[in-house]
């Protein structure tokens, strides 16, 4: 699988790849999601070819205090191969190269396999909540 950086005639492949691997709720709209992180950082947005097919995607932020992971998908025809992996390594790295301290990654803790696969990669749980409030009313 290569890497490079989301492009336009990506967006619907991506959207698709979202929605098959269940990341789309109805209070987020993918679209906008995907122009809201064009408009900042887009090289953080990545996505993974495997033979001239999309199959993977993450969008990566920092803030300039704490990295982040959101959107990470991989085909559910695909997995197994380490792809996850190599995109959080990716983005791990982009984000080094931008002398980020700490990655912080949100899981919702019924999600347990994915709570898994962050401990196999050195990433703990840490004991803290997080809060959120919505900013636009885009839904729950």
């Amino acid at each position: 699988m290569n890497i490079r950086a989301f492009a336009h005639q990506d967006r619907e492949l991506v959207i698709d790849l979202w929605r098959r691997c269940g990341l789309v709720v109805p209070w987020n709209d993918p679209a906008a999601d995907i122009d809201r992180k064009l408009q900042v950082d887009p090289e953080l947005f990545v996505v993974g070819i495997d033979s001239a097919v999309l199959v993977a995607s993450a969008m990566g932020g920092y803030d300039g205090h704490r990295g982040s992971i959101f959107y990470l998908a991989v085909d559910p025809d695909y997995r197994g191969r380490g792809y996850a992996r190599k995109i959080v390594d990716h983005l791990t790295a982009l984000l080094k190269q931008r002398g980020c301290p700490k990655l912080n990654i949100m899981v919702r803790s019924s999600n347990q396999g994915v709570l898994e696969f962050y401990c196999r990669l050195g990433f703990q749980v840490d004991e803290i909540l997080c809060v959120g409030k919505r900013l636009l009313d885009e839904g729950p």
